[in-house]
């Protein structure tokens, strides 16, 4: 058997870390590294905890998809500079490329798909596995991923890593567990520029998903002229939503069939290439975070 798999969301943690650690946490040269030890502190502890026979930190290599921006143009706009790049502190890309090479010399698998981002890597990894997933991430659109066959956990950051399965995102939110995708739709998310059905709140949303399923049960309910399971005044807000209801899936649902390659996944038992772990570690001050993840290593191997 492969054994347990652990996914990371890689961007959300290294988020988190950057934000919940100050910057006044440097390398000897005085370079900000809180992102960077932030993140390392955050993997030991989810190594620990979860003790995966397998890890993968999954990549944006698109934050901004061009197909989700064709879907719905005012997709995450509000992170955008006037120039059209991402808004980020500028002390971030640098310590992104430092934890990279850090995670490489530790030798733990990384995946990235051009033109996607980590929620679509992902959904396609929770996919492909059969046998036990525990997805490690700060975004709630994650909850899509879960299943009780496996099962497919999400630990959410936000809730101290609480574990989620369909019967939790189900008693949060009121809706089939497996469905927070079609949820997303409906209510909108303010934090990715999704607008959402003008109208339909959290209740209604939920409703609505209980009663038809997905975005296209509704949709179909419409064209059908069905009028029960439809709120009191929800059907003609999803009549003059039905251009949005269209295209706004593709936005919320992770992709579950990228062409991610076979990889060399299992967790280390030792360092891939320790004198370059060491090097890293004295240019950027890492070695009590470095400490502290390889015995969280072997705490998940002596499991």
């Amino acid at each position: 058997m492969p054994g347990q798999l652990t996914l990371l969301d890689a961007p959300s943690l290294w988020y988190r870390a950057f934000h919940g650690v100050p910057e006044s946490v440097t390398a000897p040269d005085g370079s900000p590294v809180n992102l960077v030890r932030g993140t390392i502190d955050l993997v030991a502890r989810i190594v620990r905890d979860t003790r995966p026979a397998r890890l993968v930190a999954c990549l944006d290599l698109d934050w901004r998809p061009a197909f989700r921006v064709q879907a719905i143009p005012s997709y995450k706009t509000h992170r955008l500079t006037t120039s059209g790049a991402e808004a980020e502190p500028d002390s971030l890309a640098p310590q992104v490329a430092v934890l990279l090479e850090v995670l490489d010399a530790v030798g733990i698998a990384t995946a990235g798909v051009p033109g996607y981002e980590a929620d679509d890597v992902l959904g396609t990894l929770s996919a492909r596995e059969t046998g036990a997933v525990d997805v490690v991430t700060g975004d709630r659109d994650m909850f899509q991923l879960v299943r009780d066959e496996g099962p497919v956990r999400v630990l959410y950051t936000v809730d101290k890593m609480r574990p989620y399965l369909p019967g939790d995102v189900a008693a949060k939110y009121g809706i089939p567990g497996t469905a927070y995708a079609e949820y997303a739709v409906l209510r909108g998310d303010p934090s990715d520029g999704l607008p959402g059905v003008k109208g339909v709140g959290d209740k209604t949303a939920a409703a609505l998903i209980t009663r038809f399923g997905t975005v296209e049960g509704i949709l179909a309910a419409l064209d059908a002229g069905e009028q029960d399971g439809f709120p009191a005044g929800a059907r003609a807000k999803l009549e003059a939503a039905r251009d949005y209801l269209a295209v706004a899936p593709a936005v919320t649902r992770a992709v579950r069939d990228l062409p991610v390659p076979a990889l060399d996944d299992a967790l280390p038992r030792v360092p891939r290439d320790p004198e370059r772990l060491v090097a890293l570690a004295d240019r950027w001050g890492l070695d009590s975070p470095l400490d502290r993840l390889l015995k969280a290593v072997e705490v998940a191997h002596s499991s």
